[in-house]
């Protein structure tokens, strides 16, 4: 369906035209200027947040010490209890506590 042969249409349009062109638009609204004085504070923020990262990170563990300790408790001559403390990477030999109750009783 054409307009121009619909006179009903076309007098609609045009009414539309006629009242578009009495409209007022408002002016957009400018964006108001930052004060540059404020720019520090994101720059602190930021520089507080890496300063605090740095600080509170998490230290490497020293992979050079020992990380088993094997103390034990030994008697020597005249009846004398001797400790015996030896550093080892790795825990080779594992002995229960209550180990010596097999051997001695």
């Amino acid at each position: 369906m054409n307009i121009d042969k619909d006179p009903k249409l076309h007098a609609f349009f045009q009414s539309l035209k006629e009242k578009d062109e009495h409209l007022v638009v408002p002016p957009f609204p400018e964006k108001e200027k930052k004060d540059l004085r404020n720019w520090w504070i994101p720059v602190g923020i930021a520089a507080t947040l890496l300063l605090g990262a740095y600080i509170l990170r998490e230290k490497e563990p020293n992979l050079t010490g020992p990380e088993v300790l094997i103390i034990t408790l030994e008697e020597g001559p005249n009846q004398e209890l001797q400790f015996h403390i030896q550093e080892t990477t790795e825990m080779d030999i594992w002995e229960s506590p209550t180990a010596s109750l097999l051997t001695e009783f």
